[in-house]
């Protein structure tokens, strides 16, 4: 029996109500800013036009299975930002993308500084870059073990293909770090894009930036060269910073074999503003420019290689490989600490991700081996003396192997035309042969009591995980699915956290972060809406934290649970809407020593319960495009104990551009158009609120020009 796309509508519209109000039963004072969420998207399908939007649903993802799927086939949650929005946003810090993603934010710090966001709180330290599975094309920017929370500036994300967002936890495909998510920055198609082009752009504070993209193609093979330089004076007082990225790919396809080659490279010289101080300092005029550690700077350089080579045996069995060599040196001066050490650190590694699909009648089954081999080390001095326990000189001096195995494997079974199952697992082998290369214990002389600084001696450290996958997808009926996964995720500590140690701590019994999630989602489109809606649920165990002692231990446990959702229109005459928002709690489910108080129940700090954005555009098909977009975080607690809180805003984006030519295009963007004071992220620390300010109202112009 057909069923009305009007009746199926009005039901779908009014199940999510449903699910969203009982998600915010108990909670009154935050219900009301969702229900207005909700109900602006609600409302934009009043006046829907017949005309039909663009098929993102049937969009060929690799980023949720590690294999060519359609969205609409996936039994997880994925958000694409493709490049059109890319080029649209043209991004001047990567928190602008991930704006667009449900239950994402990159809390943006000084110049190209970050922490990430993805179903969690912004973490801070190694988990905030520990937690997340940060790649391009699959390969992860930094080594397991020594990942850096700022590691997004390594990538191109501002000309990348798409960045596709998977939440919740990945393990099962990823291995180590995906615990709260991945965020994947997919390169250009050599062989589609046939585009040379060059790109300035103008902005306040003596901001420049050039952009350029050379593409050739010849028979089967396509070459390609891109890259960017930016140069920012910077909004805060000695503030700017230069930046480079370049990349280089070629690329070969036949009947049989697909090759990729890529090489990229980075360099960032920073001069790094520090938080300022005061309870709602964001506010004040006379000290939101003002930067109070003018001596800060942070240099960044990285480079990798890698080939992604795809051999078609016949239609039912194919086999992938990606071998790739790794980079990356970074310097900087730890300006968010009272004694403002020097810290300088190194990687160099190795490795080969490798899979095999294989497809039956109803059976696709991918099976693979993952293995990463770095060599990385650390040093950190400090100039002069703070006091008796924080001396001047080399305070930690040490270098790590570091070696990961990992086989796993994947099943999809369509069980009927209908109904898909599928199941992963993983084991993965790490092992940490640790040399420490000054005198083992104390950093301080004569034996002084309470040394902040502790060395462990040289010793080899190794984890064994595993990690499971169960999931599901159900069409309801024709292009609108019900989905569900029960997923685990783990994350073998980090090296810093292992061997960095502080307050005469000489050894570390830290066991792996693992976090358990289930998450139940229904996705799909009709002529002019496009949807996801998803609910999660996931408790992390062993999270790993610094205590009240500054000892290294592994026995916290938080709580992560929420409703995301997705929606996409097309309005009459051109117009389009498009909304994603989330309401989560983020709890500490144990009474953990990052406080003298219980804090057991509190909600976990900087962790929003309430973050989205909408945006309403016109967009002629072939000349020009205008958007408003508006962004709204809610307030949030800036300690675990709860009794300090920023109170969050709502900030205003005016993006557009235009043809002039076929050759030649212009494009604007004014940020902030209320010019609101407001804060980046909001700190409590050392006994006192700190922030990273958002910047006024600012005007960027972009000029384009296609020659070839």
């Amino acid at each position: 029996m057909k069923v009305s796309q009007d009746y199926f509508l009005v039901f779908k519209l009014f199940v999510i109500y449903y699910i969203l109000r009982k998600a915010c039963t108990t909670y009154q004072g935050a219900r009301l800013k969702l229900y207005f969420l909700i109900l602006c998207t609600l409302l934009g399908h009043c006046s829907l036009s017949a005309k039909t939007i663009n098929n993102d649903i049937e969009k060929i993802t690799v980023t949720a299975t590690r294999s060519n799927n359609a969205l609409l086939t996936l039994n997880t949650n994925l958000s694409i930002i493709d490049h059109d929005v890319l080029t649209l946003i043209e991004q001047e810090h990567i928190n602008q993308i991930i704006a667009r993603v449900p239950g994402g934010w990159i809390s943006r710090g000084n110049g190209q500084e970050h922490l990430t966001a993805i179903r969690s709180p912004v973490l801070t330290g190694a988990g905030g870059c520990g937690a997340f599975f940060i790649a391009q094309d699959g390969i992860p920017l930094r080594a397991p073990g020594f990942c850096n929370a700022n590691q997004l500036m390594d990538a191109n994300t501002e000309q990348a293909q798409r960045i596709e967002v998977l939440r919740g936890p990945a393990s099962t495909l990823y291995g180590t770090n995906a615990v709260h998510g991945v965020l994947n920055v997919l390169t250009p198609d050599a062989l589609a894009d046939n585009d040379d082009k060059i790109g300035l752009t103008s902005g306040p504070h003596d901001y420049y930036r050039g952009d350029l993209s050379i593409t050739t193609q010849q028979s089967n093979h396509g070459f390609m060269i891109y890259g960017n330089a930016a140069s920012d004076g910077g909004y805060k007082d000695d503030s700017g910073f230069e930046q480079k990225k370049i990349n280089a790919i070629h690329q070969y396809k036949n009947n049989k074999i697909a090759i990729k080659n890529v090489v990229a490279f980075t360099d960032l010289k920073q001069e790094t503003a520090g938080f300022i101080q005061g309870e709602k300092a964001y506010e004040d005029a006379s000290l939101k420019r003002s930067n109070p550690n003018p001596e800060a700077f942070r240099n960044n350089q990285t480079a990798r290689a890698y080939s992604h080579i795809q051999y078609i045996v016949d239609d039912t069995l194919s086999l992938s490989v990606k071998p790739y060599l790794r980079w990356a040196e970074t310097q900087f001066l730890q300006h968010f600490l009272p004694w403002q050490s020097l810290e300088k650190n190194e990687q160099k590694g190795i490795g080969l991700q490798s899979q095999l699909e294989k497809r039956f009648n109803h059976i696709h089954w991918l099976v693979g081996f993952d293995t990463d081999l770095t060599h990385g080390n650390l040093l950190e001095t400090q100039a002069e003396d703070f006091s008796p326990s924080i001396p001047q000189g080399e305070h930690y001096k040490y270098n790590v192997k570091a070696s990961i195995y990992a086989p796993f494997t994947h099943v999809n079974w369509f069980a009927t035309q209908a109904l898909k199952l599928s199941a992963g697992l993983r084991y993965e082998h790490t092992s940490y042969d640790y040399k420490n290369q000054l005198s083992d214990g104390s950093a301080c002389l004569n034996s002084i009591e309470n040394c902040r600084f502790s060395r462990p001696e040289s010793q080899k450290v190794t984890y064994q995980d595993t990690s499971y996958q169960l999931g599901f997808n159900y069409s309801v009926i024709a292009q609108h699915n019900l989905y569900g996964q029960l997923s685990s995720g783990y994350r073998a500590p980090q090296t810093t956290e292992l061997f960095r140690l502080q307050a005469g701590q000489v050894l570390t019994d830290l066991a792996t972060e693992q976090i358990k999630s289930i998450e139940l989602g229904l996705r799909g489109q009709n002529e002019t809406l496009l949807y996801d809606v998803s609910l999660f649920s996931m408790n992390k165990n062993n999270f790993i934290f610094q205590d009240t002692n500054r000892q290294n231990i592994s026995d916290g446990e938080t709580s992560h649970r929420g409703v995301e959702f997705t929606f996409s229109y097309q309005l009459p005459a051109n117009f389009y809407m498009n909304t994603n928002g989330t309401y989560a709690e983020h709890t500490y489910k144990s009474s953990i020593t990052l406080s003298r108080s219980n804090i057991k129940g509190n909600l976990i700090d900087t962790a929003p319960k309430i973050m989205g954005s909408m945006q309403l555009g016109w967009r002629h098909d072939i000349d020009s495009q205008i958007e408003l977009e508006w962004t709204h975080m809610s307030k949030y607690y800036v300690n675990p104990e709860n009794t300090a809180e920023y109170e969050g805003h709502n900030l205003l984006n005016l993006r557009a551009k235009y043809n002039i030519s076929t050759y030649l295009s212009i494009s604007a963007r004014l940020l902030n158009i209320t010019d609101e004071d407001y804060a980046e992220r909001a700190d409590f620390s050392f006994g006192n609120y700190r922030y990273f300010v958002g910047e006024p109202r600012s005007l960027f112009v972009s000029l384009q020009y296609i020659f070839s």
